[in-house]
């Protein structure tokens, strides 16, 4: 460590170290956010995601201390993410926290926002704090008055400006490409609502109305179930229930399986990442249930309404489902896989799935279920247009994701070289002008 930079502790470097609320006022339908960790970003809070409280509460909440303020830096410190989540926020957000976030305000005669987060942030901080400052079996958690000796080496504050500027750069070119990925998922949302929900398609004013059994639908568009959509053969199958693919099956490198945790509940469509896998000879013998690009898998047992669809160019060239999935493979000469998915993937789908569960301790939907919901059925040359603009979106997505992806792992590489001092930027001519003082 070079001798112009300082150790002390996040105590001395802060001048206030507390959390949010320690008691959870009643949620209501509209009202003021409060944010927990599950809305903790990297980027800041998520509003979408918080819960609402009245305005009564919120004001007696902002009264004891529990709004964060521009330059406070927030970490989780309770729960399984206990500090796993840093965010500087660099807004005023009319938010409260639960205390399940720590709230740190630095004293910016001593040590930069920006630079705190980043040092907080830093792998080799984070195992640092595990291995000290983490208490509770059951529920792992940071006790405040034992976190605020955590130990911290810093530069001089033009140093650390210069730190924070370069890993900042980055993390702005990752936010700038998150927030167009949102942008291209939602046009392909809106795009898919306004031709099939609302009826609005190329050439609509041409088209009556007519009913149906799911109301009033376009002349000449059908309703079908899912069950008569299949591919020839099987076209629906569940996991392997009768053998399920225990841990004893798993290898360090194979055939994916699929699990709950590479689908979600909106419009994400596949998470290519956190598989388990197994042998060539295991998915073989469990054939039956093997999965390929464009197949749209469901989430048969435990978190219900989860949907997600293959891509056409996936990482891997198969998967096997696990024992609590369902794969449905169309017949693209009736109904595309990308129209399909969208289906599925509305919020009033996702809630109708969720509402037909029949298991008891643990939620269940059967494939007999599946088989009988009902379906639009629009033209397939309507189909085929939408999923072209679909499948462009998602090309797109893909791109910005590699490049998020790449710029993740560049980021990682320099942020504990620089936080530690290991790359000396002190002479070098770095604009500063986006971070704070």
């Amino acid at each position: 460590m070079k001798t112009t930079w300082i150790k002390a502790t996040l105590e001395d470097v802060c001048v206030r170290i507390t959390d949010g609320a320690h008691h959870s006022p009643k949620s209501i339908e509209y009202g003021f956010p409060m944010a927990s960790v599950k809305d903790l970003t990297p980027h800041g809070i998520t509003l979408e995601t918080c819960r609402h409280i009245s305005k009564e509460d919120f004001e007696n909440l902002t009264r004891q201390g529990c709004q964060p303020e521009i330059g406070d830096v927030l970490i989780a410190k309770d729960g399984n993410s206990a500090l796993e989540t840093v965010c500087e926020i660099k807004h005023k957000l009319d938010v409260v926290l639960l205390s399940s976030v720590a709230i740190l305000r630095p004293n910016n005669n001593k040590i930069n926002s920006s630079f705190l987060r980043y040092f907080l942030d830093c792998k080799n901080t984070r195992q640092y704090l595990k291995n000290g400052f983490i208490t509770g079996a059951a529920i792992p958690r940071v006790i405040l008055k034992d976190f605020k000796r955590c130990e911290i080496y810093f530069p001089p504050l033009p140093t650390q400006r210069k730190i924070a500027a370069i890993l900042s750069a980055y993390d702005r070119l990752i936010e700038n490409n998150t927030q167009r990925i949102k942008i291209l998922e939602e046009m392909a949302r809106s795009l898919y609502r306004e031709w099939f929900v609302n009826f609005r398609f190329p050439g609509h004013e041409q088209v009556k109305m007519v009913d149906s059994e799911l109301g009033l639908i376009p002349e000449g568009w059908g309703v079908t179930t899912v069950e008569k959509i299949g591919a020839p053969g099987k076209s629906i199958v569940s996991g392997p229930f009768g053998s399920n693919i225990g841990k004893r099956f798993f290898v360090k490198d194979g055939v994916p399986v699929i699990r709950g945790n590479n689908l979600s509940l909106g419009i994400k469509k596949f998470i290519d990442e956190g598989f388990v896998f197994i042998t060539e000879e295991k998915a073989y013998e469990l054939r039956n249930c093997e999965a390929l690009p464009n197949d749209i898998i469901f989430t048969a047992a435990g978190t219900l309404g989860q949907v997600g669809l293959i891509p056409r160019n996936p990482k891997y060239s198969k998967y096997i489902i696990s024992n609590k999935q369902l794969r449905l493979r169309t017949n693209k000469d009736i109904l595309l896989p990308e129209y399909l998915y969208y289906w599925f993937s509305r919020p009033e789908m996702i809630n109708h799935i969720i509402n037909q569960n029949k298991g008891a301790s643990v939620p269940l939907i059967t494939l007999g279920i599946l088989r009988s919901f009902s379906l639009l059925l629009p033209p397939i040359f309507l189909q085929r247009k939408f999923t072209n603009f679909a499948v462009s979106n998602s090309n797109l997505i893909e791109k910005l994701e590699h490049k998020n992806n790449s710029l993740r792992r560049t980021r990682d590489l320099l942020l504990p070289k620089l936080i530690l001092g290991e790359i000396d930027v002190e002479n070098l001519d770095i604009n500063t002008g986006g971070i704070a003082a």
